[in-house]
């Protein structure tokens, strides 16, 4: 496409944007007096305008009803959790009965891990991607240790090439096929923190499976920006965090995925808890655990319904929209965006070296040759709300719900002005 670096070009493909109306739907902070130009949907996601009335809902019933809120509000507190499913299910890719909402995402990766992580004497390693996010890393080692065994012989990392920025697919299929019967499991993000890569999710499920191991990913900054088909892809699990592309508030509820073909099973290690019992029979208080018959077994506690609201609240713009619109809208401004930033390179001589490779999502990697942190506090004083990575990366991610052509415009007028001062 031929784009233009001028103000009415990009109010012109604002006119053109058919979700451009749902920037309306969310709250933007203000420096200066002006809506921040806001970039960190990657890191956290903007308020939605409507969850302050799901909050309030919650409540209101809690201050009314108290305890009987949990059969007799408008929203029942005992099955909130199930409004979910259905609602998520097209965003991952999943039958709604594989989708279930509970805890935060390491949480639920230790928890699946209890079951889809089942070391023997002779598969018992896991492969992972090299400096994967600290959480990740941090989770997975303490799972190895607490089977006894030793992170350094156990886990299994797939490395950039030397002097590249990006992960190759044949290098982790080639990892896959080395480590063989000992692999136990696969165990990646699906898009990396770091460089916004977007991995082949379903030719690397695919190779893990045939080596016979299980396959999980961390979708944290997959869920709500890329295409997913985890059912399709016969992926075994996955759990991502909500308060990023899903706009849902900080530190809020995680999403999990489980394969219906694990469902309904008795004898699949699990961390157990009355909510994932037998719905129907919950309330009998009997001492046998009865699984729920999908990915609700994996529930431990009582769903925490007021951080759940918000999520909910969310997940009603999702539903109205669906993921092909978005996905349209966030290749075009992501494309604007890399426009833009070529266009600025060029104007003031510079080198911003993007780093994402073209198999993306929402978010460029920016390595700033030279240029350090002073750029990064600038942008952020002039109402450019970006993120920094070490050593020298800032991380644009224009979400495709609220941001603008025309934020991306004014965007490279910043980094202009910071260049003539």
């Amino acid at each position: 496409m031929n784009f233009k670096n001028t103000k009415e070009y990009a109010q012109n493909l604002d006119q053109q944007d058919a979700l451009k109306d749902y920037r309306n739907k969310f709250h933007f902070p203000k420096v200066n007096g002006k809506e921040v130009i806001y970039f960190t949907g990657n890191s956290l996601g903007l308020q939605p305008k409507n969850a302050k009335k799901y909050v309030d809902e919650i409540m209101s019933d809690w201050a009314e009803l108290a305890v009987e809120g949990h059969f007799q509000a408008e929203k029942p507190w005992w099955d909130y959790h199930e409004r979910f499913a259905k609602k998520l299910a097209p965003v991952v890719g999943a039958k709604p009965s594989e989708v279930t909402v509970m805890n935060t995402l390491t949480v639920n990766l230790h928890l699946l891990m209890v079951s889809f992580y089942r070391p023997t004497q002779q598969r018992f390693k896991i492969i992972m991607e090299e400096k994967a996010f600290p959480s990740d890393q941090y989770m997975v080692a303490s799972q190895v240790r607490f089977h006894g065994l030793d992170p350094e012989e156990t886990i299994v990392e797939v490395k950039k090439r030397e002097g590249e920025h990006h992960f190759r697919k044949e290098d982790i299929l080639a990892k896959i096929n080395e480590i063989g019967e000992e692999c136990a499991l696969v165990l990646m993000g699906g898009v990396n923190y770091y460089n916004g890569q977007v991995l082949d999710m379903e030719t690397i499920t695919r190779a893990g499976k045939e080596v016979g191991a299980f396959v999980g990913w961390d979708l944290a900054h997959a869920a709500g920006n890329v295409e997913l088909k985890l059912h399709d892809w016969n992926v075994d699990f996955a759990a991502w965090c909500s308060y990023k592309y899903m706009n849902s508030g900080p530190g809020n509820a995680s999403g999990c995925f489980v394969h219906e073909q694990y469902h309904g099973k008795k004898d699949i290690p699990r961390f157990e808890g009355w909510w994932g019992h037998n719905k129907e029979r919950r309330f009998l208080m009997e001492p046998e655990f009865q699984p729920e018959p999908n990915a609700h077994a994996w529930q431990v506690s009582n769903a925490p319904v007021l951080a759940l609201a918000p999520y909910l609240a969310s997940l009603e713009y999702f539903e109205e929209v669906g993921m092909d619109r978005l996905i349209a809208k966030r290749d075009k401004i992501v494309a604007y965006l890399e426009f833009i930033l070529q266009e600025v390179a060029e104007e003031v001589g510079r080198d911003f070296e993007i780093i994402t490779p073209k198999e993306r999502g929402t978010q460029l990697s920016v390595f700033l040759h030279g240029q350090g942190k002073d750029l990064f506090h600038y942008l952020m004083k002039n109402g450019v709300i970006t993120d920094w990575r070490e050593p020298n990366v800032i991380r644009l991610a224009p979400a495709a719900f609220y941001c603008s052509f025309e934020d991306m415009y004014e965007f490279g007028q910043v980094l202009k002005r910071y260049f003539s001062n």
